[in-house]
C-alpha cells in the first residue's frame, strides 16, 4: 500500500552543528512569509545535555516585522519552511513548536529565553543574520553573538563560542523570561510521521501538516 512521508523533522547529528549553504527562492520566501502579530521580540533556543549540562546548539527565533528564525549551522529542516543560509521564513507557531520537539529528546533539554525588543532592533538582528551567511559547522553561538554585536542593549554579551555561556549572558539581560522543554524521545527518534494513503483519517492528518 502507498504510504505517504511526512517530514515533520530529522535528526542528523544533533549535539554537532553543521550546515551547507541554501538559498530559496524569492516565490517561497514570499509565500512562506508569517507575521505573527506579538509585539517585537528574540527567542533564544539553547540545547543543552541532561547529564552534563554542556551545550549542543543555539538558534535564535526573531520576530519583527515578520518571524523568522536564524538557526547557524543547525540541521532542522522542514519543507514547508524555506532556508537563506540559516535564516528559516514561515515560522508559525506550529514550526516553532517543530523546531523545540526535534531538539528535545531524552538527553537533551532546550532552554527558551525571550526578550522583548524594538521593531528596529529586531529589523537590524534579521538584516545583521541575512548579512552573515551560512555558519560553519560548530559556529552556533558564534555566529549568533556576532549578529547581536553593534545592536543597542545587546553590547553585555559580547562573543562567544559556547551554546551555555551564550545563555548564561542572555538570562543577564533585563526581561528576559525563561522555560525549559523535556522530552522522552529517544536520541534516535527521526521524527517521521508515516500515514497510509488510505488509512482513515489519512486526509485530515495531511491537512493539519499542510495547515501552517
Amino acid at each position: 500500500m502507498r504510504r505517504l512521508f511526512i517530514c515533520l523533522s530529522l535528526l542528523l547529528g544533533l549535539a554537532a552543528c553543521g550546515a551547507e549553504p541554501h538559498w530559496a527562492p524569492d516565490d517561497a520566501v514570499r509565500k512562506a512569509r508569517f507575521v505573527s502579530g506579538d509585539s517585537p521580540s528574540i527567542t533564544l533556543y539553547t540545547v543543552v545535555r541532561k547529564d552534563t549540562g554542556a551545550g549542543g546548539h543555539s538558534g535564535l527565533l526573531i520576530d519583527g516585522s515578520e518571524r523568522v528564525l536564524y538557526d547557524p549551522a543547525g540541521t532542522w529542516y522542514h519543507p514547508f519552511v524555506p532556508e537563506r543560509n540559516d535564516l528559516h521564513f514561515g515560522m508559525t507557531e506550529q514550526m516553532r513548536k517543530f523546531y523545540i520537539d526535534y531538539h528535545a529528546r531524552e538527553d537533551w533539554d532546550v532552554i527558551e529565553q525571550k526578550i522583548p525588543v524594538s521593531m528596529a532592533q529586531a529589523e537590524q538582528i534579521r538584516r545583521n543574520a541575512e548579512q552573515y551567511g551560512a555558519a560553519r559547522k560548530s559556529y552556533c553561538a558564534n555566529a549568533i553573538s556576532t549578529i547581536l554585536q553593534g545592536v543597542p542593549g545587546f553590547e553585555s554579551i559580547g562573543h562567544t563560542w559556547f551554546p551555555v555561556k551564550l545563555s548564561e549572558r542572555f538570562a543577564e539581560l533585563p526581561g528576559v523570561s525563561y522555560r525549559v522543554y523535556h522530552d522522552n524521545d529517544p536520541s534516535n527518534n527521526h521524527g517521521v510521521l508515516m500515514v497510509q494513503q488510505d488509512a482513515p483519517g489519512a486526509a485530515e492528518m495531511r491537512k493539519a501538516a499542510l495547515d501552517y
